[in-house]
């Protein structure tokens, strides 16, 4: 059907007391698809996978990102699983690369009540079928794109669907979670360019720490740690 956003819907569904763990939206295609920091996440109608899973959380809520890094792992290595030719990475905080294009995002959304993270909704857009990506996102792509077959939509999801719930169930410890993370993590020990409210910065990226904040090496040997939205990556 046609939504909103899965995120939006899976929202309301908690709000009204009618979410349940595991419980999944999907939707051939979104009128206001929402990426990460309010972006839109634009889609072809039928071509992508837009999902949305909710999540009881069962871990404590300082450990919010490194549940988030576990499922975009988990996300992650089903794709790698699909082709031996790709090499799928995750560009922080949670884009999913394949061979140094973006294919795909992950909005989570996390609800809370008092002190306690009573929900969790993990939403992902994935470019699956598109032959061709719009000019002005030249670095976009598809599964498709990337290995010039046609996916099953339903059969991703219930591969995705079942990796994530895997994650869900039985977390790993945050170390764990975020040394998987950094294995995957794209353009790690390499430099790359950033901008800030001072201008560009090209630094060398270090890893991500279980709070979700990326370190990185400046040329002059210092180290910094960036939060998610101080700091704008250059392609």
């Amino acid at each position: 059907s046609f939504i909103d956003s899965t995120n939006n819907y899976a929202m309301q569904l908690i709000d009204a007391n009618k979410a349940l763990h595991g419980m999944t939206i999907t939707a051939l295609s979104q009128t206001a698809g929402k990426g990460q920091r309010g972006n839109q996440w634009a889609d072809t109608p039928g071509d992508s996978l837009l999902m949305s899973i909710i999540i009881n959380p069962i871990q404590e809520i300082q450990e919010q990102f490194s549940f988030n890094a576990s499922v975009a792992v988990a996300i992650a290595n089903v794709l790698q699983n699909l082709s031996t030719g790709w090499n799928v990475q995750i560009k922080w905080p949670n884009d999913i690369i394949v061979n140094d294009k973006k294919a795909g995002g992950i909005l989570i959304e996390n609800t809370l009540r008092g002190s306690k993270w009573t929900h969790c909704v993990i939403g992902l857009g994935l470019n699956v079928n598109q032959e061709a990506m719009p000019a002005d996102l030249p670095h976009a792509t598809s599964l498709t794109m990337e290995s010039g077959k046609k996916y099953q939509l339903s059969q991703l999801r219930d591969s995705i669907h079942a990796a994530v719930m895997d994650a869900a169930n039985f977390p790993l410890k945050p170390e764990s979670a975020m040394n998987s993370y950094n294995q995957l993590l794209f353009k790690r020990e390499q430099l790359q360019r950033f901008s800030g409210p001072a201008g560009y910065r090209e630094v060398r990226i270090k890893g991500v720490h279980s709070d979700g904040q990326l370190e990185i090496a400046n040329p002059d040997g210092t180290t910094d740690f960036y939060f998610h939205g101080q700091y704008e990556w250059c392609w």
